[in-house]
């Protein structure tokens, strides 16, 4: 009898099991991190990396001339002489001498640069979203990972920008420069870079999830409603802060990519400290903190501008990765 009445329940349709479509895999809807796959972390940090220097590039350029004049004979240069004398060379032109070389280094490298970032943060974090030193450490590796992708692009960007640079363009300064002085001038500054990066994305990041975490916990329910708030004020804070603490090496890396180009010193060794004692020979050491002004109003709104973009790029992904699950699932 308890047979037959099992039998006439499992035949009834609402008690049979649902069955599952084969090699069903609940577990591969759930990306492992933040909601995202590592293709969409290198896309959002394209697009953000894209945005963020095109945005700013004009401040770039005379941040370029203020450093890599310190060294030609003009020893001292301001913000306003550095501007007078990009627009008297080449007009409003001059400040965007260079973009091209910018726009093809700065989306395939910040896309290595947040994909890195995002996989050694869960690496290193152990799970813990507040953990600074995992931030830090992640970002030395994606900087490490990233300026191997942007360096020679940068040298390429750098000369340009100079004012009556030799070159017409980003495939005559790579052609020229790969037939004059090798390939290995295209990562002459590449340790600099590296060197000057690792301390320099250590405190951004840091400081970036520091800030937007204190900025999340003073108002709370606001987050949703006013995340790009959160997310351009703390990277302007961690922008304009590690900008300002990495000024001397980043001069020395300007210095090591412009020698030899429009009266500026060639060094003999790519030795930091041969840079260093030239500069300060030269015009002090004062002369190591040239252009930190639009250094850090270069990075405070550019870092705001990126890691909005990035974020808001993160969203979309989120979203739809959530909606793609559930149409899935349904």
């Amino acid at each position: 009898m308890a047979t037959t009445d099992a039998t006439a329940k499992f035949g009834n349709a609402d008690f049979r099991p649902v069955p599952q479509p084969p090699d069903f895999h609940p577990e591969v809807l759930v990306p492992a991190h933040d909601g995202l796959r590592f293709w969409q972390f290198m896309i959002a940090g394209s697009i953000a990396g894209s945005v963020e220097h095109m945005a700013m590039f004009p401040v770039d350029t005379v941040k370029t001339h203020m450093q890599a004049m310190v060294s030609c004979p003009i020893k001292s240069v301001g913000i306003c002489h550095a501007l007078r004398s990009i627009l008297k060379a080449d007009g409003v032109v001059g400040l965007y001498r260079g973009i091209g070389a910018m726009g093809l280094g700065a989306g395939p490298a910040h896309a290595v640069y947040f994909s890195v970032y995002e996989l050694c943060k869960k690496f290193f974090s152990g799970g813990n979203p507040n953990n600074s030193a995992a931030h830090a450490a992640s970002g030395v590796c994606a900087t490490v990972a990233s300026d191997a992708v942007f360096t020679p692009m940068d040298m390429v960007k750098q000369r340009l920008q100079l004012n009556n640079s030799p070159y017409r363009g980003v495939l005559d300064c790579t052609r020229t420069v790969l037939k004059e002085e090798g390939l290995r001038a295209f990562y002459a500054s590449y340790k600099t870079t590296v060197i000057m990066n690792a301390p320099f994305t250590a405190v951004h990041f840091a400081t970036y999830e520091a800030a937007k975490r204190a900025l999340t916990e003073v108002s709370p329910e606001s987050v949703n409603d006013e995340g790009w708030v959160v997310h351009s004020t703390a990277g302007a804070v961690a922008g304009a802060l590690a900008a300002a603490v990495t000024t001397p090496l980043d001069v020395v890396k300007t210095q090591l990519q412009c020698q030899g180009v429009c009266g500026c010193d060639r060094f003999k060794t790519g030795s930091i400290r041969d840079v260093i004692l030239t500069i300060v020979k030269k015009d002090g050491y004062k002369g190591l903190m040239r252009g930190w002004t639009p250094r850090m109003l270069f990075h405070a709104p550019a870092a705001a501008i990126c890691w909005s973009t990035y974020e808001a790029s993160k969203s979309f992904f989120q979203e739809l990765n959530s909606s793609s699950s559930c149409g899935i699932v349904t």
